[in-house]
């Protein structure tokens, strides 16, 4: 499940982080609930793979939009936000890799590495967003010019 997605232009344009955030809970709202229904889970694996490696490359673009912008003027919540989805997602991998889930090891012997994968990079990027709450608290704490440099610039001793 190779996804060609073309990240130079789209990491040039401005994400709209509330629709797209709205758009990926939806999305997973709808994996999490095939899952309860009793369908042919050999017709739906596939597509269920292929949202949650959707979901992540999205996730991907967002964290990296979120941790490179420290002035987003509500940043906090968007952190928030896409820490959400990221639990949200961690909730349907518990979900897909329990025993009694619709996707067994033993019909499909990929889904172990694949939810493997899912999990290692929600764990990169939730670890990315909280990290960069450290550097923008650090930064707002730190005067951007200091009161001897402020001194100087003004002329007052």
């Amino acid at each position: 499940m190779v996804f060609t997605d073309n990240k130079k232009s789209t990491m040039n344009k401005r994400i709209n982080f509330e629709d797209t955030v709205f758009i990926l809970n939806v999305r997973l709202r709808m994996v999490k609930d095939s899952l309860l229904l009793d369908t042919d889970s050999a017709y739906f694996y596939s597509q269920t793979m292929a949202d949650l490696e959707f979901t992540g490359s999205v996730l991907d673009m967002l964290t990296e939009k979120f941790v490179a912008n420290l002035n987003f003027l509500d940043r906090e919540t968007e952190g928030d936000n896409i820490l959400d989805i990221e639990w949200n997602l961690s909730q349907i991998l518990n979900e897909i890799s329990n025993n009694s889930g619709p996707f067994p090891p033993s019909k499909f012997p990929e889904m172990p590495a694949l939810i493997t994968k899912f999990r290692n990079d929600s764990a990169r990027r939730q670890s990315l967003i909280e990290e960069s709450y450290v550097t923008a608290g650090q930064s707002a704490a730190e005067p951007v010019v200091s009161t001897a440099e402020l001194n100087g610039l003004l002329g007052s001793e």
